[in-house]
């Protein structure tokens, strides 16, 4: 009975994931029970399968299916994470999308709190929320990466730095589809999106609350530390500032810091990630 009425009260959503082969299956598993068991339950979710993918993917969401409404949708070859959820948010047919990873873990209020700030302020276009990063375990917590919670806090921040966790954001269809939704990029689509939000006066807002479990092990150090993610995110925030979404200045701070994240020995990185860049 009492799910009955919060459904009643909340505004259906869509989830919508991605997957590819070398996806890890049981990462994957746990990330999409974790939607399956949002305390307001998805109308609907989307997963993308970014070319073939294993048998043991595709046994897990064949096993899942009994216990939520999954759409699949197969893409004959791999063609990236932004484009690959451009092919999803065409069939979501709900207003409202909750984005999550193949790898992450939603505790069970997240939806239900973005639902909330979504029902209190109808004029929001993306709710995101702050992350706990582990390593493996979510016991192994190795930092915090807090974003701005106000709208005039998440444009400032924004000049320097992502002001979203991209898979824990809560995003509407038609805003995303004014802007074009994700480009071409093979690497920092979010950032991409969020600038081209924020030229098109997206209204933003993040929560505090502590609902999103992100997966941060060696292998997301070694994708950072490499010369085509460097250099498109050089290129995604040279158009912000041609945009006059910041100042020249701040695309010289990020572009200085990238070129020395590039650079660096991963232990270092690590070093400068927990110290500097994480709570």
């Amino acid at each position: 009975m009492c799910e009955d009425t919060n459904l009643n009260k909340y505004p259906k959503y869509s989830v919508l994931m991605t997957v590819y082969k070398k996806d890890n299956p049981l990462y994957f598993q746990i990330a999409l029970d974790s939607m399956i068991n949002q305390s307001i339950k998805p109308d609907e979710i989307i997963i993308v399968k970014d070319g073939p993918v294993t048998n043991e993917i595709q046994s897990i969401i064949n096993f899942r299916k009994e216990k939520g409404k999954i759409n699949e949708l197969q893409l004959k070859e791999n063609i990236g994470l932004g484009l690959a959820l451009n092919e999803g948010i065409k069939i979501c047919k709900n207003e409202l999308i909750a984005r999550m990873d193949a790898d992450d873990i939603s505790l069970p209020k997240r939806c239900e709190k973005q639902l909330e700030m979504f029902n209190k302020n109808p004029k929001l276009d993306i709710v995101g929320l702050p992350v706990i990063e582990f390593n493996h375990d979510i016991n192994d917590v190795i930092g915090r990466r807090n974003v701005p919670i106000s709208n005039d806090d998440i444009y400032k921040f924004a000049r320097t730095r992502d002001p979203f966790n991209h898979p824990t954001v809560m995003y509407r269809k038609s805003k995303l589809i004014e802007v074009g939704c994700y480009s071409n990029y093979r690497k920092n689509q979010d950032t991409d999106l969020w600038l081209k939000l924020l030229k098109n006066k997206a209204y933003c807002a993040n929560l505090n609350d502590y609902l999103f479990y992100f997966r941060f092990d060696e292998n997301t150090y070694k994708k950072r530390k490499n010369w085509l993610n460097t250099k498109l995110l050089i290129e995604i925030r040279y158009n912000a500032y041609k945009n006059h979404l910041c100042s020249f200045y701040d695309f010289f701070k990020v572009m200085i810091v990238q070129f020395i994240i590039f650079i660096l020995p991963i232990n270092l990185q690590k070093t400068i990630y927990r110290k500097v860049l994480r709570d």
